[in-house]
């Protein structure tokens, strides 16, 4: 007999050796802090806002004026009777906008103007907890990464002290409750693209742009669902606003004759062009001040083609793509939409708020690979406001001051978009 006994079979022992990284999130102790600073910091940059816009006297002072005078009008006139304005070329939205415009109806106790803005708050506070949650649960949008990636209180944060350095402007315009939709869109892709979807066809409907949340979405299961409930969404929206409203299609009429903005890519180099003796002039149309004059037309059929060229681009990337991660639908849509931005002839400085959105969703998520680009939208969103309402009679005058600007803005936002393209494209192609 053997001196040496077998020892019986043990199970093995698996031991769990935490990331250096800890629990999604950050450690309880961080989170519990975080909580209460992104709320305070919420609070107080908010009732600054507020009280910017009660006062209005930041440069120009129609900023509140959009909606008592604008926002208002239509309800009234038109909205709150079943039809959407004819006629009117200001009227320049998809027939969903009617809807944000209408809710302000449903608080009969507060003025128009007042319940704009409580709507707009309310949008605002539902961004800012749906990017803090998905720092505290690391489930941010769809992805096929490991775990589903982590999350990042730096999205929170972004949207809290990025948002404010817009002045007044956010809580008078409609694009808060867009943003809103698109950023519970993306965030929702992963576990339940279904709902983002049919958010992603809401929100077309109302600004055209959260459709692009969808560009991102991995291949297979989820892209299907998620398009097809926005199809469908978008559809069954219209037909209701169709049925419902006279005019719902009219705001297509509007689109074409837009012009050159003087904020725009193009209209910055009118302004350069103005300096060295270019005799054009701008003038207030479409609700929004323009540039008219020789070669005017040209600027805005080159801006056309290179939004053509930006929307091929986006299709050979996602014809291309073949690593997606817990980011890439994030990266895909804040790359998708500054694209669109800078080519755009109009970029009015609320689209900032957009850009805003999309890169504190990419911030939520520690994958992204636009940090970069997306931090960016902090000192772009910062001079927007410089431009507009405090300097705009030196943009609209097209003095040093203001081609500076305009210039530094600008270039910040096309800085973005190169940078933005070149990641996205090396780490999904």
């Amino acid at each position: 007999m053997s001196p040496h006994r077998t020892s019986p079979s043990l199970p093995p022992v698996r031991v769990r050796i935490p990331g250096p990284s800890g629990p999604p999130g950050g450690p309880p102790g961080l989170r519990r802090r975080t909580g209460p600073a992104l709320a305070a910091a919420w609070l107080l940059t908010r009732a600054v806002m507020l009280v910017l816009l009660a006062v209005d006297r930041l440069g120009d002072t129609g900023v509140a004026g959009e909606v008592g005078l604008l926002y208002r009008g239509w309800y009234e006139q038109w909205l709150a009777r079943g039809a959407f304005p004819a006629g009117d070329v200001t009227w320049q939205y998809p027939p969903g906008a009617g809807l944000v415009l209408l809710a302000p109806g449903a608080l009969p106790f507060l003025s128009y103007f007042h319940a704009f803005v409580a709507l707009v708050l309310l949008c605002d506070a539902v961004i800012t907890l749906a990017l803090a949650r998905a720092a505290r649960t690391g489930r941010t949008a769809s992805g096929t990464g490991p775990g589903g990636g982590t999350g990042s209180a730096a999205g929170a944060w972004l949207w809290v002290a990025g948002l404010p350095l817009l002045l007044n402007l956010p809580l008078a315009r409609y694009d808060v409750p867009v943003t809103a939709v698109a950023v519970l869109a993306l965030l929702a892709l992963r576990r339940r693209p279904l709902t983002g979807g049919a958010l992603a066809g809401l929100g077309a409907m109302i600004k055209v742009w959260p459709v692009l949340t969808l560009l991102g979405t991995p291949r297979g299961r989820t892209t299907k669902e998620a398009w097809g409930a926005a199809v469908a969404a978008a559809a069954g929206l219209l037909a209701v606003l169709v049925l419902l409203f006279d005019g719902a299609l009219g705001f297509l009429r509007q689109q074409g004759a837009r012009g050159v903005q003087i904020e725009s890519l193009g209209g910055t180099v009118l302004q350069l062009a103005h300096r060295a003796g270019w005799d054009g002039r701008v003038v207030y149309q479409y609700g929004a001040m323009e540039f008219t004059g020789p070669y005017v037309s040209s600027v805005a059929r080159l801006a056309l083609a290179l939004t053509a060229a930006a929307f091929c681009w986006l299709l050979l990337w996602r014809l291309r793509a073949r690593r997606w991660t817990a980011a890439t639908p994030f990266d895909a849509a804040f790359t998708a939409v500054l694209l669109f931005t800078v080519t755009s002839r109009v970029i009015s400085p609320q689209y900032l708020v957009w850009l805003l959105g999309l890169a504190a969703v990419c911030l939520a998520c520690r994958e992204t690979v636009l940090r970069p680009a997306a931090l960016l939208m902090v000192p772009a969103a910062a001079i927007s406001a410089l431009a507009y309402p405090l300097n705009y009679d030196e943009v609209i005058g097209a003095t040093v001051p203001g081609c500076a600007l305009m210039v530094v803005r600008n270039g910040l936002l096309l800085t973005a978009a190169v940078l933005a393209c070149r990641r996205l494209w090396r780490a999904a192609v």
